[in-house]
């Protein structure tokens, strides 16, 4: 028997058939166009163009496999977080969907809060922070900016439940997804009817049943499972891309950590207990297994290293063999990554910053080595920051272009003090939405199977392994410490620095 693993992302759909017993048999992908002629800090893409990259990506799949589409019994759904799909009475979309990237909601957002009591009683009531990302803004937008849409909602979903919805004809969220709308008490796993009331009194009735990530949706449809030449599919109910990640990667018991080093980083943790910052930096989620994760996401890492490869005409092998070259600190040369502003540190004016410039330390090596460990002291203010809040980390799981480099994975272990793994499937979205599927299957049949025991077996090391170095703890620590002070000493600098870039 086969399963079905998608994930829908900002970029493309990819899809994994995928055995019971972990083997990727067939692989497909197929690209999403995005929305252009937008306003500054708008990001949309119209919901059918998931639907057919899910289609090509599938069907590319399939014949990948070359196995009997008839021995799929399951499929998995990953998708982009946050995002609104906004839908009529007929199900259709009314416009097209604003994603997580989407930052013209920043008003908004802070509307929202500021109903709710403010930063502080927004957190204490649903545990997580506002991100200016998060659905609930988009919503209370359509409903200020476009009230002729608004009039015509009947249905809110995310990219994933849509593509859920799409699939079998049944509207449904599963806790992972839903505690990043900003809606629900992460706590509870319920809606918070405060929340809602500060977008709509009537929006209750427009947001779907929750439902445990153990319960699937129901069955593709006949038309859907005769175009592929599929009978009977069940539908897992998915969850969103960080939720499946972790999944994927078997992080999904106390102590294991993943770390996506791609354009952004995210590092995330599985906790049987909700997760909750006081100060709403660390993200605060429900996972795909019924637990909770606790996240940090930064804007800015392997972007920083493609645009210092454009300077030299670099390669990904040139770029870490100078790095190689220069002592670990780079001899005092600190680089800030904001190259896009950031999220943690909450800095969206900020910019990229070289600190410490002498004649040792201007050259390319050390600024190769610099951008590196830099983007890798900003990720781990925030790791610092679990860490305080009881995270206790054993093992670090590493995925992402940057996962590939054994002097990045190094930096890391050094500056985290731990162990770092790859692993033998990269695609952890998708492999994790497989995963889940056949989670949903044998509970469906009767068995009594849980996820870490069928995660356990399926996700399996890749053969690059790092140990963290004690020797270079404490040049790290002085680092990071002088990393922290240089952002927070900049702060205001940035804000200003912001004012006169617009006046230009």
């Amino acid at each position: 028997m086969y399963v079905v693993g998608v994930d829908s992302g900002t970029q493309g759909t990819k899809v994994l058939i995928v055995d019971f017993n972990g083997k990727v048999l067939g692989r497909g992908q197929y690209p999403h166009r995005m929305i252009e002629g937008l306003k500054p800090g708008e990001s949309e893409q119209d919901p059918q163009t998931w639907m057919k990259a899910l289609e090509k990506a599938l069907s590319q799949a399939l014949k990948a496999a070359n196995t009997d589409p008839l021995k799929i019994v399951a499929l998995g759904v990953s998708g982009q977080q946050h995002g609104c799909v906004p839908l009529d009475d007929k199900g259709l979309p009314v416009r097209p969907a604003k994603l997580w990237n989407d930052t013209s909601t920043m008003e908004e957002t802070e509307w929202i809060i500021e109903k709710l009591g403010g930063k502080k009683s927004f957190i204490q009531k649903i545990g997580i922070n506002l991100a200016v990302g998060y659905t609930a803004s988009k919503i209370l937008w359509l409903k200020m900016k476009e009230p002729e849409h608004y009039k015509k909602l009947s249905t809110v979903l995310l990219p994933h439940n849509y593509i859920n919805f799409c699939l079998t004809g049944k509207k449904h969220m599963e806790y992972g997804d839903a505690s990043g709308t900003g809606l629900m008490d992460i706590r509870t796993r319920q809606w918070h009817e405060e929340a809602i009331a500060a977008v709509d009194p009537q929006l209750q009735e427009k947001l779907p049943p929750l439902s445990h990530p153990s319960e699937p949706v129901g069955y593709m449809t006949k038309d859907l499972s005769q175009r592929f030449g599929l009978e009977k599919v069940l539908v897992s109910s998915g969850g969103g891309d960080n939720m499946m990640g972790a999944v994927g990667t078997g992080n999904i018991a106390p102590g294991i950590c993943t770390l996506s080093l791609g354009t952004s980083g995210t590092i995330y943790s599985y906790c049987s207990e909700p997760f909750i910052d006081p100060e709403g930096e660390i993200g605060a989620f429900c996972d795909s297994t019924g637990g909770w994760l606790g996240l940090v996401c930064t804007m800015n890492v392997t972007n920083t290293t493609e645009y210092f490869k454009s300077l030299f005409n670099a390669s990904n092998e040139d770029l870490e063999r100078m790095a190689s070259e220069a002592p670990h600190g780079a001899d005092g040369l600190i680089f800030l990554p904001f190259i896009d502003g950031e999220r943690i540190p909450v800095l969206p004016s900020s910019s990229g910053v070289f600190f410490g410039l002498n004649r040792n330390n201007f050259n390319a090596p050390a600024m190769a080595r610099s951008i590196i460990e830099g983007t890798v002291f900003n990720l781990g203010y925030g790791f610092s920051r679990m860490k305080s809040l009881g995270l206790k980390p054993e093992e670090i799981r590493a995925t992402g272009g940057g996962a590939k480099s054994r002097l990045w994975l190094q930096v890391v272990a050094d500056v985290f003090k731990t162990p770092v793994v790859t692993l033998e499937e990269e695609e952890g979205a998708a492999y994790g939405a497989a995963i889940q599927s056949i989670w949903n299957y044998l509970l469906a049949k009767g068995e009594k199977v849980k996820i870490d025991e069928i995660a356990g077996k399926m996700v399996k090391k890749g053969p690059l392994k790092v140990d963290p170095e004690p020797k270079n703890f404490p040049l790290y620590d002085e680092l990071q410490e002088r990393f922290n002070s240089l952002w927070q000493t900049l702060e205001e600098e940035f804000k200003t620095h912001r004012k006169i870039k617009h006046k230009k």
